[in-house]
């Protein structure tokens, strides 16, 4: 059995070192362990720029300089992503190529590796056509997306094709296979006699011990099975012939066709949702804010703050949608949703041109109907 593992390693910049620590200790250092220890296991990661950073804000050089290692011996990839895991289809191009630049540098910096040419992660899978395009465009050469980007009626289990909208080579993740415990359902599939599949998966790397409790060690025993091969999604590709062109559409690892009738966003952006159209009117007016003070003497905080504010997260946590299907949480978290506003409106706070109150007084507003409906929601519909 073939198996092509894309991990994704993430926490918001603005979590609490207690957090980090948490997922180093039962995720991060279980699946550098794994792959050191077991010389033929491949993976494939994105190690999200904010976290790199926080990683040795807090102590972590350790974990960093084992990831050297197994990328400088071929068994860890690296690809880009967005540094501080912004929903990309709802920012403005500016904004997206900061935030992509952002990760090279920070991933060159921390792990001496030079994205351009590999893969691109876009972050809760979030693909648009527009996207695709930038991506080629700026010299990445594969993207991996859901199964939800493929066209209605159109059943592909091929793995791989060449996206019709901008000509990239992509690498479609198995939802149901990713929804799973991969351990679990490898070793099912092997017992059944099903060794020559390939299983491709992509995941929070958090999966692996912080969210899912494995007590018998189930990861450690399917890397051990001698009937299971594993590639780096760029090796995998490298070996796939007369790939189709199938032409992509607008979707995330989260998108329900039919629940979300014909809101592939609606995770992070649905219509209904009040409290995510204030939060996105917030993020929109705090971007504007900067643009028009981008000369401000305290500019450097106003971006520190809104790096953190526009995280996807955030959005997520305002959805009240229930992730038990993949072993997720019932995603209303009202602290959570405090983070990412407190975030913005300290971005706009920290301007210091006197012209600026004008802004403040308007941000401050948009913040204060926003933690209404958040904090009334909360205690009529979940106390």
């Amino acid at each position: 059995m073939l198996w092509i593992n894309f991990i994704h390693l993430y926490q918001p910049a603005n979590s609490p070192v207690e957090r980090i620590k948490e997922a180093a200790d039962k995720s991060y250092y279980r699946l550098t362990r794994l792959l050191e220890e077991n010389r033929d296991l491949h993976f494939t990661a994105n190690i999200s720029g904010c976290l790199l950073e926080r990683l040795v804000e807090s102590g972590f050089s350790d974990l960093i300089e084992r990831w050297r290692r197994l990328i400088e011996e071929g068994r860890l990839e690296i690809v880009g992503s967005a540094a501080y895991h912004g929903f990309l289809p709802l920012l403005p191009e500016e904004e997206v190529f900061y935030q992509i630049k952002r990760q090279e540098e920070i991933v060159a910096d921390i792990l001496k590796v030079d994205l351009k040419g590999g893969g691109f992660f876009l972050p809760e899978l979030a693909y648009t056509p527009e996207l695709s395009k930038l991506i080629k465009k700026l010299g990445y050469s594969w993207l991996i997306v859901d199964e939800a980007s493929l066209p209605a009626g159109v059943v592909y289990d091929g793995g791989t094709l060449i996206d019709g909208n901008s000509g990239i080579t992509t690498i479609v993740r198995h939802r149901n296979f990713s929804n799973a415990y991969a351990p679990d359902l490898i070793q099912e599939l092997i017992g059944q006699d099903k060794a020559n599949k390939t299983i491709i998966t992509a995941t929070d790397a958090e999966l692996y011990g912080l969210r899912h409790e494995d007590p018998t060690a189930e990861l450690e025993k399917m890397a051990a099975l001698t009937e299971l091969e594993t590639q780096t999604v760029s090796t995998f590709l490298s070996k796939q012939i007369d790939l189709k062109n199938i032409t992509l559409q607008s979707a995330t690892w989260e998108t329900n066709w039919e629940i979300d009738k014909g809101q592939p966003f609606a995770v992070w952006n649905e219509k209904g949702n009040k409290i995510q159209r204030g939060l996105w009117e917030l993020a929109y007016f705090a971007i504007k804010t900067g643009h028009k003070y981008s000369t401000d003497q305290n500019f450097a905080a106003y971006r520190w703050h809104l790096d953190r504010g526009l995280a996807s997260c955030m959005f997520w946590w305002a959805s009240g949608r229930d992730f038990f299907h993949n072993m997720g949480p019932v995603a209303w978290n009202p602290d959570e949703i405090e983070n990412g506003l407190n975030d913005l409106i300290r971005s706009v706070r920290s301007l210091q041109d006197k012209k600026s109150q004008k802004e403040k007084v308007v941000a401050e507003k948009l913040v204060a109907r926003i933690r209404q409906k958040v904090w009334q929601k909360h205690w009529q519909k979940y106390f």
